[in-house]
């Protein structure tokens, strides 16, 4: 995972951040990795809720903002607030892309893509790695 200046407020060891989350979550959270498509726990989820980052508990996306993309991963067409996230351009595997992390602990959350044509009202797609996210269902009561 390419590094920043950034100073993060959630900020631990690389031992700390082994220690707290699985070898899966670590590698996609904490070394830029990417889940396989179609087998996240949120692809298709329809949940009502709010989703946050699986390694700090940051609030990142709704529920309102989540779409069917058909891409495999769970897509968004906006984050909570723009400075819940951060991007970072991200030049490997031969393409220029941008990289979406968490604004609170700089873990690596998936990528963002423009002028794809979905109709939303970003024209935007974030493509969130599930296994970054963890979902707090909206009170039903």
């Amino acid at each position: 995972m390419q590094n920043t200046d950034r100073t993060y407020s959630v900020s631990k060891t690389d031992d700390e951040w082994r220690a707290e989350l699985s070898p899966a979550e670590y590698q996609v959270l904490r070394q830029a990795g990417t889940e396989r498509p179609y087998v996240g726990e949120y692809t298709d989820t329809k949940t009502e809720g709010v989703y946050s980052c699986r390694a700090c508990g940051a609030e990142l996306f709704t529920s309102d903002t989540k779409f069917d993309s058909h891409c495999g991963w769970p897509s968004f067409y906006s984050p909570l607030a723009g400075d819940r996230v951060e991007y970072i351009e991200d030049t490997t595997l031969g393409m220029k892309r941008v990289e979406v992390r968490c604004a609170t602990c700089g873990s690596h959350l998936g990528h963002v893509f423009e002028g794809e044509g979905y109709g939303t009202p970003t024209d935007q797609r974030y493509c969130i790695n599930s296994i970054s996210l963890t979902l707090r269902p909206s009170d039903t009561d």
